[in-house]
């Protein structure tokens, strides 16, 4: 008896330490600000895409940088191939295009390419769209995305003399299908949820789709040195090195017209390899204690399987501490998803959030394994943690 009843204590521990993570998140998001600024700052802009094997978007991606409010004088636009085996390069190589707009390839530098490139190759491109550049303010994006008129401005109003990273929201497109659905909804709860740690001045997770930080930050903190090891965390580890390590502030930009728009993936494989791919740098972080709080997090999320494996062995007991733990974790996320109704576009979600809340358990679980011990496939490349 005494062994179920320290069992129950454990899982109802885990249940409130992940409550009162989102509770933050709650009270984060609570604190963001709409930055509707329509002064434009001094500073020259540049914008990074990195591409590889995007025939299908590039030149939408194209067309959505080309229409942006602002000044063609004031920001230029730098395209990266990252050695593409499609026709994306000739393509944008043959759309009309504004003299602000260049386009370089990683294979025609190789003076770039270390032998940690079978890892970080989107770093690598990126990297070199930095060196390339001349902006005081670097934007990064992904050729899969569409930006609406005002993003740029927007998101480049965020920025005071004190901010040194913004990151800004990613929708995915809302298309037909459960599985578009189920996407677009925790997609947008991984987003807010980095929202509300930015909001309590506590950063974890943003998006690389949409992005801007001070070329002097990045330079401050040596860029990407010491994580081209890792494929992924351009965006984050990136973000919490200046966090970390300048005295500049992060910022979330919480205004609708900076939302950055992409599609789901169109299979589960993709899916799972794309989660996959962001599970593989948690145990990387350099901050400890957000490691030690992911473990727990993920420990909470594994209790789900043991309470009722437990219940079967040990005692009913563990029906009640799963139903439970299942129950204040569907409220809290909702209200989260809640708050992002204003920021996204997705009313009535309701009967697609509880097949979310269904799936959302396994999903975590095998990803955060899969990530942490293995490689993956992406972009039609298999890539090494």
């Amino acid at each position: 008896m005494l062994i179920n009843y320290l069992l129950f204590t454990l899982f109802i521990l885990l249940l409130i330490h992940y409550l009162v993570f989102l509770k933050e998140i709650l009270k984060g998001l609570d604190k963001l600000n709409s930055y509707s600024n329509n002064s434009l700052p001094e500073e020259f802009v540049s914008i990074i895409i990195p591409f590889r094997n995007e025939s299908e978007n590039i030149l939408r991606c194209l067309q959505s940088i080309e229409e942006q409010d602002y000044p063609k004088e004031k920001f230029e636009v730098i395209f990266v191939d990252d050695s593409s085996e499609d026709d994306s390069l000739s393509k944008l190589k043959s759309a009309e295009k504004s003299n602000n707009v260049k386009i370089i390839s990683v294979s025609s530098n190789l003076s770039n390419v270390s032998a940690d490139q079978n890892k970080a190759h989107k770093k690598f491109a990126i990297r070199l769209g930095i060196e390339e550049s001349e902006g005081d303010i670097i934007v990064a994006t992904d050729a899969d995305c569409i930006h609406e008129k005002k993003w740029l401005k927007t998101l480049i109003n965020s920025f005071d003399d004190q901010t040194g990273f913004v990151s800004g929201p990613v929708e995915f497109l809302d298309e037909v299908g459960i599985f578009n659905k189920i996407q677009k909804i925790e997609f947008a709860g991984l987003v807010l949820s980095g929202a509300g740690l930015i909001g309590i001045n506590k950063p974890v997770i943003c998006n690389a789709a949409n992005v801007a930080y001070r070329k002097a930050a990045y330079l401050q903190v040596n860029g990407f040195e010491n994580q081209l090891h890792l494929s992924s965390g351009d965006d984050e580890i990136l973000m919490q090195r200046i966090f970390k390590r300048t005295k500049f502030k992060i910022i979330f930009c919480a205004n609708k017209n900076a939302v950055v728009k992409t599609s789901p993936n169109k299979r589960l494989f993709d899916f799972y390899q794309q989660r996959k791919r962001w599970a593989s740098k948690s145990l990387f972080y350099k901050d400890k204690l957000l490691t030690i709080k992911l473990i727990l997090i993920f420990l909470f999320y594994l209790s789900f399987i043991v309470q009722i494996f437990l219940s079967f062995i040990l005692s009913p007991l563990f029906i009640f501490s799963f139903i439970l733990s299942i129950i204040f974790k569907m409220i809290f996320e909702y209200r989260i998803l809640k708050k992002g109704e204003k920021l996204f576009s997705y009313q009535n979600f309701l009967k697609y959030f509880f097949i979310t809340e269904l799936i959302h358990v396994p999903y975590i679980i095998i990803a955060s394994i899969s990530g942490v011990l293995g490689n993956f496939q992406w972009k039609e490349r298999k890539v090494k943690r």
